[in-house]
Formats: C-alpha cells, sequence, structure tokens
C-alpha cells in the first residue's frame, strides 16, 4: 500500500510538472517561434515589440530604435527594448481605409547628417472625394518627437474614389535618386496601359520631387514625366536588387503575383497579359505573354500576396544565404527566401511556416539581422535570427 501510495503521488508529482512545462512553453511561443529551413540554420522569430496596430513598413534610426508606421495614421518610435512610443506629430492628413493609410517609411542615406526621411500614404483630395498615394519628405526632430519641413514630393494623379491597390513602395537608389511603386487601383486597370497617368507605375524623382533629366519618358508627348515603368498591378515589395537594379514585386489577381526588374521604358503587361485569372475564374488579357511586354522574373501560381522585400547582404545566417532575397507572405503567413544568381531566381525556399501570421514587411537592419512586420490590428515587430543564439526580447 504505500508503495502504491508514493507511486501515485510521484505519477501526480509529474503530472503537474508535465502541465507546467506545456503551459510554460504555450506562453514562451508567443515570443518566439523556432523553425528550420530546408538546409539553413535552425532560425527563430524573436517579438521585438508588439502591441502595433495594423504595422506596414519599418526603418532602422542610428541609435538602436525603430520608426514604424501604422496604416490607421500614426508613426511611432520604437525603442530597443520594444517599448513603443507615442505618435510622432506632424504628418499630413491621411485617408485610412481598406488598404489605404500611412504606408512606407524609410531614412534618406544622409540621414545621420540630415535627418531627412521620406514617406508614401493614401493621400486625401483636397477638394471633393477621392484619393492617391502620395511620397513626403521630412526631418525627424532630434528628440524624434516630431516631422518638420514636411513636403509633399509627389502626388499620384488622377485622384479616384477607391481603397484598394496604392502599391506605396519606396527605394533610394545609390545616385540618391527616388522609386516609388504605385498600385493601378483595382477599378482603374486599364490605366496601368496608357501613360497620361500614374496609376500601375513605377515612377522616378529626384530627392527634392524634381524630374531626373534622364527619365525615359521625359520628352515623349502625352507621357507623365515621372514614369519609369508601366504595366504593373498592386507592388508592396521593392529592394535594390543583388545586380545592382531595382526589384519590384507585385500582386496578381487570382494568381500571377509577380516579381519584376523594371526597366526604363519597359512595359509590364498588366492587365494586358498575365498567369492569374478573374475571382472566382475567368480569363484575363489576352493571355500570359505579348511582344513588347516584359516576363516576370518570377511569378507565382497560386497567388501568395507578397509584401515586402529583403536584399540580404551580410553573413549573419550563413554565407550561404548572402545575396538571397526574402519576401513576406500575406496569404501563407510564411517568408519566402529566394535564391538568385545573375538575375535569374534559381529556386526558393519557404521559411516560417508555422508562424501563422500576414508578414507586411521585411527588411535587413544596419545589424545584419532580418526583421519582420505582422499585419494584425497587435501586430508585431520580429527579429529572425538562429536559435543557438540566446533568444532576448
Amino acid at each position: 500500500m504505500y508503495l502504491n501510495k508514493k507511486s501515485a503521488k510521484s505519477q501526480y508529482s509529474q503530472a503537474l510538472k508535465a502541465i507546467f512545462m506545456v503551459a510554460f512553453w504555450a506562453a514562451a511561443s508567443l515570443w518566439s517561434w523556432p523553425v528550420r529551413a530546408a538546409d539553413g540554420p535552425s532560425l527563430t522569430a524573436v517579438t521585438v515589440a508588439d502591441g502595433l496596430q495594423h504595422p506596414w513598413a519599418v526603418a532602422f534610426l542610428p541609435d538602436g530604435r525603430f520608426l514604424v508606421t501604422e496604416r490607421p495614421g500614426r508613426l511611432r518610435v520604437v525603442a530597443s527594448d520594444g517599448r513603443l512610443g507615442p505618435p510622432v506629430a506632424g504628418l499630413p492628413r491621411v485617408a485610412a481605409g481598406g488598404q489605404g493609410g500611412l504606408l512606407d517609411v524609410m531614412l534618406d542615406t544622409g540621414f545621420a547628417r540630415n535627418r531627412r526621411l521620406y514617406f508614401c500614404f493614401a493621400e486625401p483630395a483636397s477638394e471633393g472625394g477621392g484619393n492617391s498615394t502620395a511620397l513626403a519628405s521630412a526631418t525627424l526632430s532630434q528628440d524624434a518627437s516630431t516631422l518638420q519641413d514636411v513636403k509633399i514630393l509627389f502626388s499620384q494623379q488622377p485622384k479616384v474614389a477607391s481603397s484598394l491597390h496604392f502599391g506605396c513602395r519606396i527605394v533610394q537608389a545609390p545616385d540618391g535618386n527616388l522609386f516609388l511603386a504605385l498600385g493601378e487601383r483595382y477599378h482603374r486597370k486599364d490605366d496601368a496601359q496608357t501613360l497620361d497617368n500614374h496609376h500601375g507605375k513605377v515612377v522616378r524623382i529626384q530627392p527634392d520631387g524634381g524630374v531626373p533629366a534622364d527619365n525615359p519618358l521625359r520628352h515623349r508627348p502625352g507621357a507623365l514625366p515621372e514614369i519609369w515603368s508601366w504595366g504593373h498591378r498592386n507592388p508592396q515589395g521593392a529592394a535594390w536588387g543583388p545586380d545592382g537594379r531595382l526589384w519590384v514585386h507585385e500582386h496578381g489577381p487570382q494568381g500571377g503575383d509577380e516579381i519584376n526588374r523594371p526597366e526604363p521604358g519597359r512595359n509590364y503587361g498588366w492587365p494586358v497579359v498575365t498567369h492569374g485569372e478573374n475571382y472566382g475564374g475567368g480569363k484575363i488579357g489576352e493571355g500570359t505573354a505579348k511582344a513588347g511586354m516584359e516576363p516576370p522574373l518570377h511569378s507565382w501560381v497560386p497567388s501568395i500576396a507578397p509584401s515586402g522585400m529583403a536584399l540580404l547582404t551580410s553573413e549573419r545566417y550563413g554565407t550561404a544565404w548572402k545575396g538571397s532575397l526574402f519576401v513576406g507572405s500575406l496569404k501563407f503567413g510564411r517568408l519566402h527566401r529566394l535564391e538568385v544568381r545573375d538575375g535569374k531566381v534559381l529556386r526558393e525556399e519557404r521559411l516560417l511556416e508555422d508562424l501563422g501570421e500576414r508578414i507586411r514587411d521585411v527588411r535587413q537592419g544596419p545589424d545584419g539581422w532580418l526583421y519582420l512586420l505582422t499585419d494584425s490590428p497587435r501586430g508585431r515587430l520580429l527579429r529572425l535570427q538562429p536559435s543557438t543564439l540566446p533568444a532576448a526580447r
């Protein structure tokens, strides 16, 4: 009888311990998720900050803090320990609704000297209805509480009554000029093939808003001079690529998400050619290829709903991953690694498949780690690091 009681007590103790450990690891899983790439390191997505409302983009301040946009129209400074600062003052009026709001943010390459930054957003019309994507510059005050000297550098024309397909990713080229990827506003998809508007275009401007002298359509009658390329649908990822050129990805309709390398004066096909189809089925356009229209460098069927894109230049994850492109998926809540060489995608790998959250932005930080934003009412800023390192928050 004594042995049975002792055995029962021991089993009860072990059961309590097991319950405790399950609860502990369930709680811990809220802060990090170990994952393993097929041929890469064992990884952990560590929570740097949470409680962000539909965060859209992250930039890295020189002192180790982060700038994060929230789509409803707020810009926040996030401390290195995850504390959220109050909204930064000085933003212009933002048309927040649907897919619109405060979207991308990027520091000028000379930020340490001039404290200049760029951001794009859904800009409401000054009179009547409608909105469009706008790009602005500003100076961040020394205490990072206020935007000063805000200037609208570019405003997509025409403005339309829509809450869809704003695009809105910014890239600064090594020469200082700015690229802005623009959506075709969904119902205005045919505009992507005409040059008297900015819908479904990549535009290129100078940091002061001027038009570079070598823009491809600057002297073409009837064409808007800011246009760099056209025939795009809804670009939500852009980066300066491993080949020293602009890389952009864009949402297809039902299937047909694409990666392109927009070249000056080239047509990328939407909605005449696409690998996708209408929502619910049905052909769009004339097929998947046509003379005079550039084929995608890479496409996804079915769609992954890509958002955010980063080129890895560090060796934090080993030399094999250096030079890879990383793309977030809103639809599947995972991260895609694309191995590229000589301007071609050689293979693709899926990471963070158990994360289960919409990945909105992907950036490499100054420390060489990859950072992700998850899109939800309580979105998170995550750092992706090998599991063998201490997962400090």
